[in-house]
């Protein structure tokens, strides 16, 4: 977790300077605020009880799969302190466009969410300084806080992990067939293997009784970041690591995409092993995808820790609990076999520093609520399933959802490299738009990888200068 902090903290600390003198990008935010009655440092079991009577606070939120738990928090926030709390969730792919257009409105939103340090960029103006807040206080790691010029104005509220997701007793099946190409999944620690275990399990899948090896390639138009942002999180890690690129400078601004074939090698793999052909995923969701995992129809997915809220909430759901696994997104990298999950964070809480004082103090009494109350850690374990960064949480207060403890589990593995959230850095959502549109259209087979090569390097370079978000 300290490589990963370290390498956050400079890509923070470079991007902020970088644009201090410009507006910034998208994202998800912070806040700030004392517990009344309290002091800053208090007990981390302390529960705290918000003193606001009455009042309304305006939360925009990002996540589209977990508004329903703020549905329920803001029931009970509200029936035990007084305080209406008014969620508005953006729909997928929409955030940005819509806290544009609501942070123009006179009644705002007082809470919402940035990006990192590409967010705080476009939203510089609209967040308040938050470093004398209860909540920045419990942060266990403040290197991971948005910070310019001495002030903190974002905070991070979750550490998140993705990879493959697999249903082991789907992979046991497998396992346990004559001439299988692994007895475990021990053995597939490299693309190499991951790409002879996937092709011989879609050969056989009527036997393991699936309709493909991996859930559907969600192309649909802002359905596809787990491609154009997360994938791609992994030659980019590469490009830059193996270059020693210093990400806190201007050397980010282009890139060569080095290892677009070994980006193009896992994607084939997903796309051809599939259980939809590879034409039909343009009109597919992530929502789609999750079904088809959740449902059995599919062996592994890629996605992150926070799809268990998708797949448990699957009706007719078949994947038992303790047979959902991870294994890292491998595309055939020297050295991969030490290669862990893709861990970090994008998920900062921003609080409207436009806002009317008393708004804003509500804001931060919710947020230290929500993170230090009993019912609060409850909510943010055991149902938004967040692996919080705060010190309010003792050890069994940590999330006990399967996606969550394989996070911890490949975090704490001996010899193991996490890969860095390094897609934070990326230009901004016209590029990711762009390279998705043309992984569509090279799924369609209207486009060559080599096109899509060189929209993606071409893109690059055009938002970048754009300085866009």
């Amino acid at each position: 977790m300290k490589k990963i902090n370290k390498v956050l903290a400079l890509t923070l600390s470079m991007l902020i300077a970088a644009t201090t003198m410009t507006a910034c990008t998208s994202g998800k935010g912070g806040a700030s605020g004392s517990e009344p009655g309290s002091e800053p440092g208090s007990s981390a079991s302390e529960e705290s009880t918000p003193t606001g009577k009455g009042g309304e606070i305006y939360f925009l939120n990002f996540k589209p799969e977990i508004a329903e738990v703020y549905d329920a928090i803001a029931k009970d926030y509200e029936a035990e302190t007084g305080v209406k709390l008014n969620v508005v969730t953006a729909a997928s792919g929409t955030y940005e466009q819509t806290l544009k257009s609501e942070i123009a409105k006179k009644d705002a939103p007082v809470l919402f969410q940035i990006n990192g340090p590409k967010g705080y960029a476009v939203w510089k103006d609209y967040c308040k300084d938050l470093k004398d807040t209860e909540l920045y206080q419990h942060l266990t790691d403040k290197s991971m806080a948005i910070q310019s010029g001495g002030g903190v104005y974002g905070i991070p509220y979750v550490v998140e992990g993705y990879g493959i997701i697999y249903n082991d007793a789907i992979m046991q099946k497998y396992f346990a067939l004559d001439g299988a190409k692994a007895k475990s999944v021990d053995e597939i620690n490299n693309f190499t293997k991951l790409k002879e275990v996937v092709e011989d399990m879609t050969a056989r899948k009527a036997e393991l009784g699936i309709e493909g090896v991996f859930a559907s390639t969600s192309l649909t138009p802002g359905e596809d970041w787990r491609w154009q942002t997360h994938l791609a999180n992994l030659p980019m890690h590469y490009e830059w690591k193996n270059g020693n690129v210093d990400l806190t400078s201007d050397a980010t601004k282009e890139i060569t995409f080095e290892y677009a074939d070994n980006f193009k090698n896992i994607f084939d793999l997903y796309i051809n092993n599939s259980t939809v052909a590879p034409g039909l995923l343009g009109s597919k969701s992530v929502d789609d995808s999750m079904a088809e995992f959740a449902l059995g129809k599919a062996a592994m997915v890629q996605n992150g820790n926070w799809a268990w809220s998708q797949i448990s909430g699957v009706q007719g759901n078949t994947v038992k609990e303790e047979d959902i696994k991870f294994m890292p997104i491998y595309i055939g990298m020297e050295g991969e076999e030490n290669q862990g999950l893709c861990i970090g964070t994008e998920n900062f809480f921003a609080i409207n520093a436009k806002a009317d004082p008393a708004q804003q103090k509500l804001a931060e009494d919710y947020l230290y609520w929500l993170y230090s109350s009993d019912k609060g850690k409850d909510y943010v374990t055991n149902q938004l399933g967040f692996i919080a960064p705060f010190d309010t949480f003792t050890d069994d207060e940590k999330p006990a959802d399967p996606l969550a403890r394989e996070v911890l589990d490949w975090m704490g593995k001996d010899g193991i490299n996490t890969v860095t959230w390094d897609f934070l850095v990326f230009p901004n959502q016209t590029f990711k738009d762009e390279f998705g549109a043309a992984l569509l259209e090279y799924a369609q087979g209207t486009k060559t990888f080599d096109e899509v090569k060189q929209i993606v390097v071409e893109s690059w370079k055009t938002e970048s200068a754009g300085n866009n978000a």
